[in-house]
């Protein structure tokens, strides 16, 4: 029997119910908008959603995050799909859920509990490749875990205790206060965070080593949402082969390339995508990967201008820049996937105000290069359009800082041609 699960039946995908509310701080499109985030989130992750669950409420439940009413509902949907021999494999709720809030609805519910954070950091699990994503995710994991380990713990009494003799049920060796599995599994996570932290430190000291001999360059950074076109600009640019691909959180460790633009070097570096509703823990483990982005000296800030809510993409990257210590560097606005922009034209007869959807390409150019001057431009990386004139751009800016930085440094090549 013990050979069952090595036989490799034809693999399922676990499909998944999404949840989320409309409060007063978040309208029903902005939490729809969440909500496909969600879904492509638990796509990235193998899940497939087969239905969305969404209620109006001042402010979640503390006990169960939607109201009992709800709840009901979704347990008979998930009472008929499995009727029907539809198994639900999860119920995500696209806010952080307290332990208590998860056991109650784990209990109602009985399928499993996944929140946005879980399912970020299972992605994160996914994705990391080095030593050192690996040591971040996992740390993440476990500060995700310790506030909710009692939920795993239900089943358990003390072990031991009692005292004196005869007195309570303790042994031999076991009399005294007895410990609870609980309190022995966070002692184990406790040190296990600890043992985490010292190797971030080391690789930190081992990055910053790195990052000393890098000489006499000036650093640029790719910032961004997450699945903004950040590592197929980074291919382009550097001519490498940086993993990229149409998924959220593609990439987790920063890849640091050598950039050659005319006679000038610079290194350029690829990082992590940001999100919505990023819990700061998370963003803490991924300090050292942020490094990149603290030190450099010029942030080229990607933004996908095809997606429908890019204005408000551009303020989540600037809020966890200023949180990470980024903010005030120059950046370069660079506007991305111009070739998936599309906008919705007006009627002659409409009279209504236009919106930001009625916007043509060229008005929002216009906006935005009123707004940002010099340092914001067009371009799409899949099409290779307007590439030529972002490497000029990046050239002339980046020239720039290395004149002020390294003033005697006469370091510019021959150009290449000659």
């Amino acid at each position: 029997m013990a050979m069952k699960e090595f036989v490799i039946s034809e693999a399922q995908v676990e499909t998944a119910v999404l949840v989320g509310l409309i409060t007063k701080t978040q309208d029903e499109r902005k939490t729809n908008e969440y909500l496909d985030e969600l879904a492509f989130l638990a796509e990235t992750a193998g899940a497939e959603v087969v239905k969305r669950f969404t209620q109006k409420l001042e402010q979640a439940n503390s006990v169960t995050y939607v109201g009992k009413g709800k709840l009901d509902e979704i347990k008979q949907y998930i009472k008929e799909e499995e009727e029907a021999e539809r198994e639900i494999g999860m119920v995500i709720f696209d806010d952080e859920l307290s332990a208590k809030q998860i056991r109650n609805i784990e209990g109602e519910l009985k399928v499993k509990i996944l929140d946005r954070t879980s399912l970020i950091l299972d992605i994160f699990a996914m994705r990391a490749q080095t030593a050192n994503a690996k040591t971040q995710v996992e740390l993440a994991q476990y500060k995700y875990m310790l506030p909710r380990l009692q939920r795993l713990w239900t089943h358990l009494e003390r072990q031991g205790g009692g005292s004196g003799a005869g007195g309570g049920k303790g042994s031999v060796g076991l009399r005294g206060p007895g410990e609870t599995q609980l309190e022995m599994d966070r002692r184990i996570i406790l040190n296990r965070m600890a043992l985490l932290k010292e190797r971030l430190v080391e690789i930190d000291k081992q990055k910053a080593t790195q990052r000393k001999n890098r000489g006499r360059l000036i650093r640029v950074a790719l910032v961004g949402y997450t699945n903004v076109g950040k590592s197929t600009l980074m291919n382009l640019l550097a001519k490498s082969e940086v993993f990229a691909e149409n998924k959220l959180f593609a990439t987790l460790d920063t890849t640091v390339r050598k950039v050659i633009i005319e006679n000038l070097p610079f290194l350029l570096s690829d990082t992590v995508g940001f999100i919505r509703k990023l819990p700061t823990d998370l963003v803490d483990s991924f300090k050292s990967t942020l490094d990149e982005v603290r030190e450099a000296d010029l942030l080229l800030h990607v933004v996908d201008i095809s997606h429908p809510d890019f204005e408000e993409q551009i303020e989540v990257v600037n809020k966890t820049l200023a949180d990470i210590g980024a903010a005030g560097k120059p950046v370069i606005l660079v506007f991305n996937k111009i070739d998936a922009y599309t906008y919705i034209e007006k009627a002659e007869d409409d009279l209504t105000p236009r919106t930001k959807e009625n916007l043509t390409l060229n008005e929002l150019m216009r906006t935005w290069m009123a707004r940002m001057e010099d340092n914001c431009i067009f371009i799409s990386a899949r099409e290779k359009i307007n590439l030529e004139e972002l490497k000029s751009l990046t050239y002339r800016r980046v020239k720039e800082l290395h004149v002020q930085k390294y003033p005697y440094n006469d370091f510019l090549y021959q150009t290449y041609e000659d």
